[in-house]
């Protein structure tokens, strides 16, 4: 991927100095984090009608996934087309969150540490390169964030 890749989702990320995070957002009342980002809180114990943009983390611990067999209807493109995983990804500030898994099948596990990247989906003559955020295995150990 190239840096002037654009995401598949307007505002979905953003990469700095080769870092991609995720553009969320959190309540300023009670902390709780989302993403895609929210227009509000909606912890139903929550108050607090404000929330400000949060970038979120890469790195995180693999929770649960299945494979895409078929072909997902035409509003996904992904060229050339092949199977691919889709993994729930267990964040350090306790957000849960779905992306494609960029590791071989036969490699991903319960409880692996993967991290955030960013993987071209298609190319196009207007935009260039579209992409969107993955999951990668994360080789290097130490602490989740």
């Amino acid at each position: 991927m190239t840096s002037s890749a654009v995401p598949v989702v307007e505002g979905l990320f953003e990469v700095e100095a080769g870092v991609p995070r995720l553009n969320g957002s959190r309540c300023v009342g009670c902390g709780a984090v989302y993403f895609p980002a929210s227009a509000n809180c909606r912890n139903p114990e929550c108050h607090d009608p404000h929330v400000a943009p949060a970038l979120i983390g890469g790195r995180g611990e693999l929770y649960s996934y299945t494979v895409q067999n078929y072909r997902p209807p035409p509003l996904f493109q992904m060229e050339p087309w092949a199977p691919y995983a889709i993994g729930l990804v267990d964040l350090a500030d306790g957000l849960r969150v779905m992306a494609m898994l960029s590791v071989p099948v036969e490699d991903i596990h319960i409880g692996m540490p993967v991290r955030l990247a960013v993987r071209t989906l298609y190319n196009t003559d207007e935009s260039g390169e579209v992409a969107t955020h993955v999951f990668v295995a994360n080789l290097e150990r130490g602490a989740v964030s």
